[in-house]
């Protein structure tokens, strides 16, 4: 592994704790982590893509480690996690950068492109694909489609009481998020139950994660728990009100999309990626295959081929 330098940059209102690597003149290349990992999470991409030359930037996002994470719901709207890298890539004089993103931190990677569209030169994203600003808020899409049945995403709405699940056992929530997303996230049970009810009471770690990487997680969430990373799903609503300037425009920047084929979150967005390819009209898609959610860590090699195929035609060293 290579040797991460950690700087505290005051940015939009907030301190972004960011981890780097590679050299300090190399092309951008920023690694935007989902839910509910860490910069960390991006351990296996950090050293080939700091090899090849690139400056790799790996923040911990608001809500995480050491960032900030403020009180109030509204400040983890879309467009403010955006302005959180923009700031940072202000403070450091980026004029160009690649964005990638995984699971959350896809909807922030597919907005700055959006947002910025000639300092954002290439993108990717992996497993939340991109369905531009539906017709009226997904919450309420949401809410309208599982009525009477469990939905996680409608569980994380009422805060506190997701928090009060998680926080209990920080070290079990990880674990089985982890290495059990799909049973969570999709098992049928009725609308009253709790994201963890009927698993795994001492569930094992998963086979990409060891348990010196696990400490790294855990570090993780034990300061502030779970209720900042769990706030960023409680902006639906605020994210479509905000987003008015952006409904209707393309992806226009080259962009390598990945997914894995046992993704319980592509069973979920089925019907985006059918349609993304209208959306974004200079996309590569990938479907790996016997992968799960955490692509990046459980098909490191293939993710790695596939980014740096991509940035070599795209966003060259």
């Amino acid at each position: 592994m290579p040797n991460f330098e950690h700087q505290l940059l005051p940015v939009n209102g907030i301190t972004l704790s960011l981890y780097s690597a590679g050299p300090a003149d190399g092309r951008p290349v920023w690694l935007l982590h989902g839910f509910p990992e860490c910069w960390y999470s991006w351990r296996q991409q950090a050293e080939p893509l700091a090899a090849a030359g690139y400056r790799v930037l790996m923040p911990e996002m608001r809500g995480y480690g050491a960032s900030s994470a403020p009180e109030a719901i509204e400040d983890y709207a879309l467009l403010t996690l955006c302005g959180d890298i923009q700031a940072a890539m202000d403070s450091l004089g980026q004029t160009d950068a690649c964005v990638i993103g995984h699971d959350w931190g896809a909807p922030v990677a597919w907005h700055l492109a959006l947002l910025e569209p000639e300092r954002i030169r290439a993108l990717g994203a992996m497993s939340v694909p991109f369905g531009g600003r539906p017709k009226r808020p997904a919450i309420e899409i949401m809410r309208e489609a599982n009525a009477g049945r469990f939905n996680y995403i409608l569980y994380f709405q009422e805060p506190g009481v997701a928090e009060a699940e998680l926080d209990a056992d920080l070290e079990r929530s990880l674990r089985l998020l982890l290495s059990d997303l799909g049973d969570a996230v999709l098992r049928e049970r009725p609308a009253d139950s709790r994201l963890l009810d009927g698993l795994s009471e001492s569930p094992a770690l998963p086979g990409w994660c060891d348990a010196g990487e696990f400490a790294v997680y855990q570090r993780t969430f034990a300061a502030g728990g779970f209720r900042g990373p769990l706030n960023w799903y409680r902006n639906f609503t605020l994210n479509w009100q905000q987003t008015e300037h952006l409904a209707g425009r393309q992806i226009r920047q080259p962009t390598l999309f990945m997914v894995g084929d046992h993704d319980p979150v592509a069973r979920l967005e089925a019907y985006t990626l059918k349609r993304m390819a209208e959306l974004v009209p200079h996309l590569e898609q990938h479907r790996l295959p016997d992968c799960g959610h955490w692509l990046q860590n459980e098909r490191p090699e293939q993710v790695n081929a596939q980014l740096l195929d991509f940035l070599a035609r795209h966003y060259p060293a």
